[in-house]
């Protein structure tokens, strides 16, 4: 059996937190702005130090495993 819980919390995080696609924070104008399908230098570092916190807290402090297959 192979642990699939890493890989679909790295891409499930992944989608959600791409710069511009759903959210951008910091945004141009404001400090967030949706669905701009924009983004900067500063947003992507943002964005990439959310998605290494939450990927440590799903994965390291959680614990989420997702087994399939036999």
């Amino acid at each position: 059996m192979s642990d699939w819980g890493p890989v679909f919390v790295a891409v499930v995080l992944f989608v959600l937190l791409t710069p511009g696609l759903l959210i951008q924070a910091p945004g141009r104008n404001r400090f967030v702005e949706f669905g701009n399908f924009q983004t900067s230098g500063v947003s992507i570092l943002v964005h990439s130090v959310v998605y290494f916190a939450l990927m440590c807290i799903f994965l390291l402090a959680i614990g989420v495993h997702m087994y399939m297959g036999s």
